[in-house]
């Protein structure tokens, strides 16, 4: 791994650790004898760690402040490429970066062509055979992707995604990449992103219409007072209709992605205005507060930096690595984003600065976590889990 920018944050990170001792009610640890049950992952978009938590202080204190004090700021923590496609696809699948994936395709083509051209490597990795450049936006269904883990094994699960719907109370069809037109969102500008919503780009999910339009769902929304409401919260009231997993992609006015009117045309802000507003929904509920597990990370960073033994997927060009296309034509990784475990079973103001993840160190973590097999790049030799670190 590239050490030179993690050497240059340590004297702000030694400030920033006295920083999480500030004034915040901290929930005391729950037993270590209760099981996490419930996870809630947020993915917020494109900010280095140093950017963020060192840089973003002012506009985005409840992100940079009130989280890591209530939970465990988990500094080295590392996308797996660029753009932002390919990171959700990482964490969903253990799948590597392609050349269609790295440029956040949204069309109907498939990896293997029409003829389903591809093998399995042997570290799990969909390979095109079919030639086709570029390759295939889409996953055949034989690519399989946590939700297909969570089907087999009966584990309850949703992706919510906000602003999927054309507005508050309307329900679309589950969103793939198959959709023609546009509907009138809550943001007309920008918005709902199909490249921030993984299951658009499974066929295993997908091609299931209805199962699809169940588990991928409208988020909701922030009303006129700023109050969170919509499919999420609903599902919050009762242990009985919580998921067990549940991945939540804010709009790109709220997940740190653009500037908009409505964050001030602060990013950062923006990524704020959802967190102060949906986080503290969360922890109130029953599923949290029995058994919870709150994960907050960015899909990539800026820079190249990479860990844990990442490997150049095979499907990439010998002119492109895993981190096209920042900082050159070829770089290593995703950047240092870093990420932010809020739980019962975590007691608040933690500090881990040494450590290391990446995308598919959670999917692993994931995996372990409901008794699931690993799949693709999540079953490399040695990659460390949250709960190998002890995390919780």
């Amino acid at each position: 791994m590239k050490t030179h920018l993690a050497a240059r944050l340590l004297p702000a990170l030694g400030l920033l650790a006295a920083a999480l001792t500030a004034p915040v009610a901290i929930p005391a640890p729950a037993s270590a004898a209760t099981p996490i049950g419930h996870v809630w992952t947020i993915v917020l978009e494109n900010s280095e760690f140093a950017q963020t938590f060192i840089g973003g202080r002012s506009s985005a204190p409840y992100l940079t402040q009130t989280l890591p004090s209530l939970g465990k700021l988990v500094t080295q923590y590392y996308g797996t490429g660029h753009s932002s496609l390919d990171n959700y696809i990482a964490m969903t699948s253990g799948q590597g970066p392609n050349a269609s994936t790295q440029g956040d395709c949204d069309e109907p083509t498939t990896l293997g062509g029409a003829n389903g051209q591809w093998h399995f490597d042997a570290d799990g990795q969909a390979v095109d055979d079919s030639g086709a450049s570029p390759i295939g936006c889409t996953y055949p269904a034989g690519v399989q992707n946590i939700a297909d883990q969570f089907q087999a094994a009966g584990v309850s699960w949703k992706g919510y995604m906000e602003n999927m719907d054309a507005q508050p109370g309307t329900r679309p069809a589950c969103s793939n990449p198959f959709v023609t037109g546009t509907p009138t969102r809550t943001e007309v500008n920008p918005d709902y992103k199909n490249k921030h919503n993984p299951w658009a780009y499974y066929h295993s999910t997908f091609d299931q219409d209805a199962y699809c339009q169940e588990h991928v769902v409208p988020l909701g929304y922030l009303d006129a007072t700023g109050q969170p409401q919509g499919q999420l919260i609903t599902d919050l009231q009762s242990i009985s209709t919580t998921p067990q997993y549940s991945f939540l992609t804010p709009d790109q006015c709220h997940d740190g992605h653009d500037a908009c009117a409505s964050n001030g045309n602060n990013a950062l802000a923006g990524a704020d205005q959802f967190l102060k507003a949906f986080v503290p929904a969360i922890m109130a509920s029953p599923a949290y507060q029995q058994d919870g597990l709150i994960i907050v990370t960015f899909d990539e960073g800026t820079s190249d930096l990479f860990c844990c033994g990442e490997k150049k997927a095979p499907n990439l060009a010998s002119t492109s690595d895993n981190g096209y296309p920042i900082p050159g034509p070829i770089a290593d990784g995703g950047g240092q984003t870093g990420a932010i475990l809020v739980s019962p079973h975590i007691t608040g103001g933690s500090l881990d600065l040494v450590n290391q993840f990446n995308h598919y160190s959670y999917l692993r973590s994931m995996e372990d976590l409901f008794g699931l097999p690993h799949l693709g790049y999540a079953a490399a030799s040695g990659l460390k889990t949250f709960q190998d670190a002890g995390e919780w």
